[in-house]
């Protein structure tokens, strides 16, 4: 009320957090947020992988040459709010380009599965950002991005993959930290 907003937009705002396993809805109680697991993660991360790799091999192959240039650009932000531990800035890069490349891909069904991964991968970054090695997990998604933008359909494949690689450690790292 305080909001001016309706419950209709409410509850139709915590369905799709709950249809994502954002939240759990508690009978009677009210509405609870997911904990974080690491486990999840890391199986998260496995289905990203062969999602991811699909999209990033297809956004390579059928780029067009307006779409390829705008991913330099995103490079360079995205490796900038690294240096400068922009976490809030690398997660809006990070956004940008996911929605760029599923655009540019053109499959729907691996777009639509892949999305709510993402949203879990941020919320998890986000809460353990403190760990992770931003700078060169910038590393990789510029040399992702790189590969998209030259239109290297195998080597985006290996670059989307290293990432996978790459975030799937410093997930498993987290383990020692805490």
């Amino acid at each position: 009320e305080q909001l001016g907003i309706g419950r209709t937009p409410l509850r139709e705002a915590f369905k799709k957090m709950a249809n994502e396993q954002l939240v759990r809805a508690i009978a009677r109680k009210g509405i609870m947020v997911v904990e974080i697991s690491i486990a999840d993660q890391i199986q998260l991360l496995e289905t990203r992988r062969a999602l991811d790799h699909l999209i990033a091999q297809r956004a390579a192959r059928k780029a067009n040459p307006e779409e390829r240039s705008q991913v330099p650009r995103l490079a360079t932000e995205i490796y900038g709010a690294a240096i400068n531990e922009d976490i809030a800035g690398y997660m809006h890069v990070d956004y940008e380009f996911d929605h760029l490349i599923a655009r540019v891909a053109d499959n729907k069904f691996a777009t639509q599965a892949v999305s709510p991964l993402h949203v879990h991968s941020r919320r998890f970054w986000y809460a353990y950002r403190q760990y992770g090695d931003w700078v060169q997990i910038a590393a990789n998604h510029r040399a992702l991005m790189t590969s998209i933008a030259q239109g290297d359909e195998a080597e985006a494949g290996l670059r989307s993959n290293a990432l996978i690689d790459h975030l799937t450690e410093f997930t498993k790292s987290i383990l020692e930290e805490i």
